[in-house]
């Protein structure tokens, strides 16, 4: 098989045949049909996250259908499943046993310490799959398992009864949230880097109320905001943008050093809050929700060899929506 192998610190991704791996005890062996690229993958690139392994095939948005199993695993040969971030937890540590497995200290992620989605074949947990629609675009369902995921446990920690939301970073994450946002009768505000014109009519053409430059104000104060670009003098501008009692959420895995900001900022009960990983609870809630919510995702598509143009074009600003990988010609 084909796989896109992550050598060093900066890669690139070197391409590379690679045995078909031969499930063990309790993992599910998916051959690929899409696996969408995160900004964690570029975060992963850059040496910006402790302890990588090399080597390491990156990719944790991975719709597959099943072509092995290993032993105490039965599940039917092509049931499609989707393979998320979280891979594994221990789960018998507190935070396992309180549901709060994205915390788990021995937990490990896909496309990080364990070989992801970039490859013609993958291994998985089966515990920690999803069901999904088999009649569905794979590749447009690949984000939902991470940039939708992330996204929908983002938006439930800006708590309920929202009337204003704005989201700092208008990319895969945020394009996927704001469709379920509008759903909820949510106004919505989008921020982007300054100039960036084509990400801010994105944003209105998905329905976005206001769109302008991250350093601006919006009219009136948002109940919360929602941070999915890895810069840290964001948060105090949407410290800035929220009301007394509003939130902000800083949804990346990764972020730059957050800059020093005046304690009125905060005050007024303004929480900040970070999001880590996911839970299978998240899945299984988003995955309902979406079955009532006609999610639209916008994808740009590129065949496995590609993965390193994908990742270029995500880092230079260059989509709009999310990139996904494709993979074609491999029999089971």
């Amino acid at each position: 098989m084909k796989a896109m192998v992550l050598e060093r610190r900066g890669g690139p991704l070197q391409e590379r045949e690679r045995p078909v791996p031969v499930p063990g005890p309790g993992q599910v062996l998916l051959k690929v049909e899409a696996c969408g690229v995160c900004r964690t993958d570029l975060h992963l690139l850059d040496g910006e996250l402790p302890d990588i392994l090399y080597p390491i095939v990156p990719g944790h948005e991975i719709i597959g259908r099943v072509a092995g199993c290993g032993p105490g695993v039965t599940l039917s040969h092509g049931v499609r499943l989707g393979v998320p971030w979280l891979g594994d937890s221990c789960g018998e540590c507190w935070y396992c046993l309180h549901e709060q497995e994205n915390l788990c200290d021995r937990a490990r992620f896909t496309g990080y310490q364990i070989d992801g989605g970039f490859a013609d074949y993958t291994l998985a947990d089966h515990r920690f799959c999803f069901p999904v629609n088999p009649d569905c675009d794979a590749a447009e369902a690949a984000p939902l398992m991470c940039a939708g995921l992330i996204g929908y446990r983002a938006l439930n920690m800006c708590g309920s009864g929202l009337q204003r939301l704005g989201i700092y970073g208008f990319g895969a994450a945020a394009h996927i949230v704001a469709q379920v946002v509008l759903w909820q009768g949510v106004e919505l505000y989008a921020f982007t880097r300054p100039g960036d014109e084509e990400g801010q009519e994105f944003a209105r053409q998905m329905g976005a109320t206001w769109a302008g430059d991250s350093h601006q104000l919006p009219d009136l104060p948002l109940d919360a905001a929602i941070i999915f670009a890895p810069v840290g003098e964001l948060v105090p501008a949407a410290l800035r943008a929220v009301r007394k009692g509003g939130v902000v959420v800083c949804g990346g895995i990764h972020m730059s050093d957050i800059p020093t900001f005046p304690y009125a900022l905060l005050w007024g009960e303004r929480q900040l809050r970070s999001v880590a990983n996911l839970t299978r609870k998240d899945g299984e809630n988003f995955l309902g929700l979406i079955s009532k919510v006609a999610i639209d995702t916008h994808i740009e598509r590129y065949p496995l060899h590609a993965a390193n143009q994908a990742l270029r074009d995500l880092k230079e600003g260059r989509l709009q929506g999310a990139a996904v990988l494709e993979m074609t010609g491999t029999a089971d």
